[in-house]
């Protein structure tokens, strides 16, 4: 089964740009268009899981990266390649932070697009912005996918008991989790761990 794509964009004429580059990159794949949110996950959910979804920051009706985490936590094994025009570090940082597997100006060369994607598909985490060289995030430590989850929220500034709520768990699990993910980061604190989360 070829692998399938999703390229959501508002703007028609960028989101056509993409998905031609995306087709160059990737003949087989089957490619699916969303001009919103909502239609990601339409598309999303109609069939197997998506092989990688590209992905504009900004929709109407959006704020912030709570769009990149829902799909991140819906759809795990899912390459999620956020391009954006806010070309800010920080804003980079969030969408990581989030989920992201990389983060795309939208003023980048072509040339700098396409080896970004790659490069996320082949299992890195890159930041690309206009007129700097594309900047690694810290290599990414093996971890469960709930490590994953406690992982996310603790970056996005979460509790035990929000975590707790938020991943359906009791509180006394979630220290469990937060110990062990501790563990495997090689970190003390929780400052520490979001300094991981975000690849810094």
């Amino acid at each position: 089964m070829a692998d399938r794509i999703i390229v959501a964009d508002d703007h028609p004429l960028f989101r056509e740009g993409v998905v031609r580059n995306v087709k160059r990159l990737m003949p087989n794949a089957t490619i699916e268009q969303a001009a919103s949110v909502a239609q990601v996950w339409q598309l999303a959910k109609a069939g197997s899981e998506p092989r990688l979804i590209v992905l504009d920051l900004c929709f109407p009706g959006t704020h912030g990266t709570a769009h990149i985490a829902d799909l991140r936590q819906a759809f795990p094994r899912t390459v999620i390649v956020v391009v954006s025009m806010l070309e800010r570090p920080s804003v980079a940082r969030q969408a990581m932070a989030a989920g992201a597997n990389g983060f795309i100006g939208k003023s980048v060369a072509a040339g700098q697009f396409c080896d970004t994607l790659l490069a996320a598909c082949a299992g890195q985490a890159l930041v690309c912005l206009a007129d700097q060289p594309a900047l690694a995030c810290a290599a990414p430590v093996p971890l469960t996918p709930r490590q994953q989850d406690v992982l996310r929220l603790i970056t996005a500034g979460k509790s035990n008991k929000e975590i707790a709520r938020a991943l359906g768990i009791s509180p006394f699990t979630v220290r469990i989790h937060v110990s062990s993910l501790f563990k495997a980061l090689g970190v003390g604190t929780r400052t520490e761990a979001a300094l991981r989360g975000l690849g810094l």
